[in-house]
């Protein structure tokens, strides 16, 4: 392979609400160290994450798994919708931005031409064979819209880096067991990884799926690279933009959050 370099309503609600408040001002969003934010991730942690707030390793792994499995499960049709809202261009209230060449596309421009953008499933739906089945292979929290040509160009690889730059989707790379995504979206596609390996413990009708540190994994319910995963979510923290994808999933859509964007540096503490 080549290479290049169960809760209380009332405070819930009341968690909700503060997030609304920045979501609701997105585009204007002030700095990651600003006090409003801090505000928003004091008032989930004293209701939302209350349980895992202070674990780390396997206990705040299970305590989170416990916490994000409270969800509504969208039907697969119903993602086309969610998408259009969750990915929003904040300058074109008509268009969506797409993942991985993060261009602005009509909302409407969607279904199966090479022209068009589709449903990328960042943990691709043959790592378990889950297919499009409702809960991971409709969970929004890594369905995001993309270029089909693109989709396609990247199929189920894993994630590291490696090969030849897309001629339809500068900055992003891939070879034959690889993809690495652009990098304003690398720390993002991380947690959105590492998020389904939370969410999805085995415990429901679906597989286990878990991050490992190879590529080529196959039809088996593993993605890599887990140590270039954790580099990205470490030098593309959360910006506006991922951070009121999450906001958006969680009051308007499934309800639930992933912790790794309200809390990135849960990531090191798991893995």
């Amino acid at each position: 392979m080549s290479r290049r370099h169960s809760f209380y309503a009332r405070p819930v609600l009341a968690a909700a609400a503060a997030v609304t408040v920045l979501a609701g001002t997105a585009a204007a969003a002030p700095a990651d160290g600003a006090p409003d934010r801090h505000t928003a991730t004091a008032a989930l942690d004293a209701t939302y994450y209350q349980s895992a707030v202070g674990k780390t390793g396997a206990g705040l792994k299970a305590a989170l798994h416990t916490i994000i499995s409270e969800q509504t499960t969208l039907s697969y049709r119903q993602v086309w919708d969610a998408l259009k809202a969750t990915d929003e261009d904040p300058a074109n209230s008509s268009n969506v931005i797409l993942l991985y060449t993060g261009r602005s596309q009509s909302k409407n421009d969607n279904g199966g031409d090479a022209d068009e953008w589709n449903r990328e499933h960042v943990w691709a739906k043959s790592h378990g064979d889950f297919g499009t089945a409702p809960g991971p292979g409709t969970d929004v929290h890594h369905l995001r819209p993309t270029s089909v040509t693109v989709n396609s160009a990247r199929g189920n690889k894993d994630f590291d880096h490696g090969g030849g730059q897309l001629g339809q989707a500068p900055g992003n790379y891939t070879d034959h067991d690889s993809f690495e995504p652009r990098d304003a979206v690398k720390g993002d596609v991380a947690r959105m990884v590492l998020y389904m390996a939370v969410r999805y413990e085995g415990n429901d009708s679906f597989a286990d799926l878990e991050p490992n540190d190879r590529v080529g994994n196959g039809s088996a319910p593993k993605m890599g690279r887990l140590s270039v995963l954790k580099q990205w979510s470490r030098q593309d923290p959360p910006d506006t933009f991922e951070k009121r994808r999450n906001d958006v999933i969680f009051e308007r859509f499934q309800h639930n959050r992933n912790p790794f964007v309200d809390h990135p540096e849960w990531v090191e503490a798991i893995w």
